[in-house]
């Protein structure tokens, strides 16, 4: 199968990425698309993705390992095996925009094969071969800010300037795939929320959305049901939905491009909101 072409960056309104756990283990939905026997269901996955689809989502971020605070790795056979044939499928059944979330340069090679627009990497293409792999397979990316690895990366975060340094990371990612040959039209940048930051440093970089976004490339915030909303309202996170849609309306504000989310229909109900009091699609 050909490659879907990269996401084009100059879309004139923000754009709704669903999040789609081919995982057993991630923290809010991991295992809800397995079957009676453990095994990830491709029946249930195209219902999920058909039902993000007639809600509003533009893209579909399929994830074939967690990365919750905690999370140990799989191996790439594990990665491939639950990722790849869901990206098929969803893009022979649905010719719909998939984003895989990965690190592994033999998953975004393959996904590429499959059909997929983009990577989403946590590890900002930092494995070796990761930039190349991108490059040859001329997918969009997104770069995600992260410290250390999901296992330990949120054992004792610390930073100095928040905004500075996430910014700096971002712009040397950007450089290393710019010097790879990735050019900028296919560049979008994620500050990591929860990925080696405390609810401290998660709402001083929120508060920060807006520079951030002057960065000179689209903003990608991921804010759907995590640990933030839960230390702010108490609450677990099969009951964050309110916190998420309020957050994910206040990064549009701030300059957010993609919004990364587990509740589509909610969020697309938001931002058709937000449009009509304040023309943001304009």
């Amino acid at each position: 199968m050909n490659p879907t072409s990269a996401i084009d960056i100059n879309f004139p309104y923000p754009r709704v990425m669903a999040v789609l756990n081919v995982t057993p283990d991630s923290f809010f939905d991991g295992g809800v698309l397995c079957d009676d026997k453990g095994f990830i269901s491709l029946d249930l996955a195209l219902k999920k993705v058909e039902a993000y689809l007639n809600s509003g989502a533009d893209i579909i971020d399929v994830g074939g390992e967690s990365t919750r605070p905690g999370a140990t790795p799989v191996n790439e056979n594990q990665e491939l095996d639950r990722v790849i044939p869901v990206v098929e499928a969803i893009v022979t059944r649905f010719g719909a925009l998939v984003s895989v979330d990965t690190s592994s340069p033999v998953v975004i090679k393959e996904s590429a094969n499959a059909g997929a627009a983009m990577i989403n990497d946590v590890r900002a293409l930092s494995r070796k071969g990761a930039v190349e792999a991108v490059f040859k397979a001329n997918l969009s990316v997104c770069l995600m800010h992260m410290i250390g690895e999901p296992f330990n990366m949120q054992v004792t975060p610390s930073y100095n300037d928040e905004l500075k340094e996430v910014k700096g990371f971002l712009l040397g990612r950007v450089s290393a795939c710019e010097s790879a040959g990735i050019t900028r039209e296919k560049i979008f940048v994620d500050p990591g929320f929860g990925f080696g930051k405390t609810l401290k440093h998660n709402l001083t970089l929120f508060r920060g959305l807006s520079e951030l976004s002057e960065l000179g490339f689209p903003l990608v915030v991921g804010l759907s049901r995590k640990s933030m909303i839960g230390s702010i309202l108490d609450k677990p996170a099969n009951e964050r939905i309110f916190g998420s849609v309020a957050l994910a309306m206040l990064a549009v504000q701030r300059g957010a491009r993609i919004l990364r989310v587990h509740d589509v229909a909610a969020t697309v109900d938001v931002l058709k909101i937000l449009h009509a009091v304040e023309g943001v699609y304009d």
